[in-house]
Formats: structure tokens, C-alpha cells, sequence
């Protein structure tokens, strides 16, 4: 689990909460007309924008901001050096035991391709029109999040119009202000409420997510083509540490062969 993700929207709804009792009783903030026009708006108002499946497959992509972290970007360089010893050693079909054991798809198939014998163009070709659809579908999921989070406001703002038209036309009774006043005003709380504690984050917290993979997809693409390439186990490190930071440089070392631990990184959106 991410942890960050969690504590987050726990500590802000907690602090919320906190606050709330401190300024008196906490009922008075849930409004059910509020909060059916803000949220059943923006969920009526998501479907519109989106195909259905994409729109009920929410709840999968919400999974993915909940998910813990991938693979370290050290602990993946010392498996594709020592993949690439274990090919200079032995030669390339060596390696088709390890891609039977790999739980990452990506860098399975990449080694698959290597023991087939792919071309290197053909490899990369392969590989970067993965990553590119891998990309794409990210930011279908990202993007919904993105437009609920301006849905809601939106749709917080409409119930305030509906309150305000309510209380206006019922001046001359007293007893129907405050309802109307509460609709109003609770309906502009829920939705910047959610958008900015909710859907705005997660979106944000998906976008570092696809970065990550991204990030890793390459550093497995230039390693397979490195592997395939004969290069020396040396070099292929030397080529990999250029992505990291000098950090995380200094925390790559190689061990024996960990392809059978490795992990899948693809997130399924």
C-alpha cells in the first residue's frame, strides 16, 4: 500500500473533523440534498464525458493511487547486469529460464524477443509502442480524476444558485432561509472539498505513478538492447547508472541473479 496516499486524505478529513468540533456540532455540516447535487452531479456529469466502461472502471484506477511502490531503480539495474553476465557467459538462450520466472511482463517479453532472436530495431520498436500505449492508457485514468476535480466545484457552485434561488423566493417565511441558506452554502463546501482532498490529489498521485513506470520501461528497454547488444556487464551498468541520480548510484550493486523476484511494475488502467 502507499502509504502517502493514505496518510494524506486521512490526516486532511482528521484535521477537518478536528476542526469542525472545535467550532461547535459536526451534524450541521452533512446536508443530504448537498451533497446528492455535488457528488451525483459529478459522477453524472463524469459519465457523460467519458464511455461507460472507461467511467465505471473508476474504481480500478483509483486502486492504482493506493498501490505501493514499484521496483527500486537500483534493484533493477542489478538484475539486468547480471542477466547480461549470465548472457555473456552462457549466450542469450541462457536467459529463457529467468524470462520463465519474471513477474514483469514488460521485461519478460523483452527478454523473450532477445531469445528468439528479434532484430534490435524491431525490439526497440516493440517495446517503445508498449510503453507509448501504456502511457495513453495512464492518462485516460488521470485525465478522469482531472475532470471530476473540476466537475465538483462546478457542481458545488450550482447548488449554491439552487439555494440561493430557494431562500429568494421564500423571503417572506422565515422558517425556509435557513434550509435554503444551507443548501447554498454546504453544497461550494462539499465540492471544493472534494475536488482538492480527492480527485485533484489522486490525479496528481497517478500522474508520479506513470512517471515512475515510465521511467523504469525505459531503463529496462535500454538494458535489453545493451544484453542483446554483447556489451560487457560493466558497461551495461555504466549505461543504466546514467539515469539514476548519484544517490542511487551508489546503492546499485550486484548480486547473484534476482530475475526469479522480479516484480511486475505495470499498472493496469
Amino acid at each position: 500500500m502507499d502509504l502517502a496516499t493514505i496518510l494524506g486524505i486521512v490526516s486532511g478529513l482528521g484535521l477537518l473533523f478536528w476542526a469542525l468540533i472545535m467550532g461547535g456540532s459536526v451534524t450541521i455540516f452533512f446536508h443530504l440534498p448537498s451533497l446528492l447535487i455535488t457528488m451525483g452531479g459529478t459522477f453524472a456529469a463524469t459519465l457523460i464525458n467519458y464511455p461507460l466502461g472507461q467511467a465505471i472502471g473508476v474504481l480500478r484506477v483509483l486502486k492504482n493511487a493506493f498501490m505501493g511502490k514499484g521496483r527500486k531503480p537500483e534493484d533493477l539495474i542489478a538484475d539486468m547486469v547480471n542477466l547480461a553476465q549470465k548472457a555473456r557467459r552462457e549466450g542469450l538462450l541462457a536467459l529463457e529460464d529467468d524470462a520463465e520466472e519474471m513477474r514483469d511482463p514488460f521485461l519478460k517479453r523483452g527478454i523473450e524477443l532477445l531469445v528468439d532472436g528479434t532484430d534490435s530495431e524491431l525490439v526497440r520498436g516493440i517495446l517503445e509502442t508498449e510503453l507509448s500505449f501504456v502511457e495513453d492508457r495512464h492518462k485516460r485514468g488521470q485525465s478522469l480524476f482531472e475532470t471530476m476535480g473540476a466537475l465538483a466545484p462546478a457542481f458545488g457552485m450550482i447548488g449554491t444558485l439552487i439555494g440561493l434561488i430557494q431562500m429568494l423566493r421564500n423571503l417572506q417565511d422565515p422558517d425556509s432561509v435557513g434550509p435554503g441558506m444551507a443548501t447554498a452554502l454546504i453544497t461550494t463546501f462539499y465540492g471544493a472539498l472534494a475536488a482538492n482532498l480527492i480527485f485533484i490529489p489522486i490525479a496528481g498521485k497517478l500522474k508520479v505513478k506513470t512517471s515512475e513506470e515510465v521511467f523504469q520501461k525505459e531503463l529496462t528497454i535500454e538494458g535489453i538492447l545493451s544484453i542483446q547488444a554483447g556489451d560487457n556487464p560493466r558497461i551495461v551498468e555504466q549505461k543504466l547508472k546514467a539515469f539514476l541520480s548519484p544517490t542511487q548510484r551508489d546503492r546499485v550493486v550486484r548480486e547473484k541473479p534476482r530475475a526469479e523476484g522480479v516484480e511486475g511494475a505495470e499498472a493496469n488502467v
